[in-house]
């Protein structure tokens, strides 16, 4: 009877250390998030005026009579509004800023630092935009022409090289007689139809897409 109780309790004990080492473990997640970093884009220096130079800026305005308030240093909203009076007077830019355009039309120095800042780029403007050159015949070519318009009738008047109006209603007419687009002009297409010789820098000139 003894026997057998200790053989319960070996078998207890030996169930226990069984559970023991068969019971699961915590695992831990390896996998780590890294936060990327965000990338930010590096603005230029901002330029800024100096309270010697607003009070330099506020001194010409008042001489202009663009402001009327006393030389603080401060850039107000009466001294923003005499700068927009002479950025609009004197072709510049309207902010009502202080800005490095507006120092040297006034002649004011600018600081060390303040020379390094470069200049926003100006956008670009309808008349920025390059036009292509025009093409224009010269005084004997519009003579040969008005010589050649009179020997076909389409032309009465005299061989004077101006393109009045006589000249451009004969022109229509020649134009529309050979199958030339009628511009009522001696352009280039005219002048070789009439064998009427190009100038070199006419030559350079590209002929216009027909549409």
């Amino acid at each position: 009877m003894k026997n057998v109780g200790l053989l319960l309790l070996t078998l207890s004990l030996s169930f226990t250390a069984l559970s023991q080492n068969t019971a699961p473990t915590a695992t831990t997640d390896t996998n780590t998030t890294t936060a990327t970093p965000k990338t930010t884009t590096k603005r230029g220096p901002v330029f800024r005026a100096t309270k010697t130079q607003v009070k330099q800026a506020q001194a010409i305005l008042k001489e202009r009579t663009l402001y009327s308030g006393e030389q603080t240093g401060k850039l107000n909203d009466p001294t923003r509004l005499g700068l927009q009076k002479y950025q609009l007077a004197e072709n510049l830019k309207i902010t009502g800023t202080l800005n490095k355009e507006t120092l040297e039309k006034m002649s004011i120095p600018l600081t060390d630092s303040q020379k390094g800042i470069p200049k926003p780029p100006k956008p670009e403007t309808a008349s920025d935009k390059k036009k292509p050159p025009i093409f224009r015949a010269t005084k004997d070519q519009i003579q040969l022409a008005q010589t050649l318009l009179k020997e076909k009738g389409f032309y009465s008047g005299e061989a004077n090289g101006e393109l009045n109006e006589a000249t451009r209603e004969g022109l229509r007419k020649y134009q529309a007689t050979n199958d030339i687009k009628v511009t009522g002009t001696l352009n280039r297409e005219t002048l070789e139809k009439m064998s009427i010789q190009l100038t070199e820098k006419q030559k350079a000139l590209q002929l216009p897409q027909k549409s």
